[in-house]
């Protein structure tokens, strides 16, 4: 309810504004001159000629320009290819220099596992001593 209330004040407040401003600007207007009304479209057009003809944008045109810029264009290009194709190789070989240590450090675990719980074939190998002694 509040936030709905808030809105409808600004709402008010926005069309005071618009309507001060609108009150101010129109003894403005009706100063102003009356323009009459021309065929603005060939006017505009025939300006728009003399303006090409007299500028001329291929009077000054060079081909060794044109493909200087083009070239520079695609080398840059290029360049932006090639950083962000070596970006992602930088990641992959992040990535797979993190999996290979992950998998030597539980290779190292095992190792250690390994030997400090003795084997099935050594502990057979203790019975064996064990039970062969004499006994007193």
């Amino acid at each position: 309810m509040n936030f709905e209330l808030v809105a409808i004040i600004i709402l008010f407040g926005s069309f005071l504004g618009m309507g001060a401003i609108i009150s101010r600007k129109i003894p403005f207007l009706i100063e102003l001159p009356e323009v009459p009304e021309r065929d603005s479209w060939k006017d505009t057009l025939s300006k728009l000629k003399e303006k090409i003809k007299t500028l001329n944008p291929f009077k000054s045109f060079s081909y060794e320009i044109f493909l200087q810029k083009l070239l520079s264009k695609v080398r840059i290009l290029s360049l932006k290819t090639d950083n962000k194709t070596f970006n992602w190789l930088q990641k992959l070989r992040e990535r797979s220099l993190k999996k290979k240590n992950l998998e030597n450090d539980n290779y190292w675990e095992e190792i250690k596992k390994s030997t400090t719980e003795p084997s099935s074939i050594e502990a057979r190998g203790k019975k064996r001593t064990n039970s062969s002694s004499p006994k007193k």
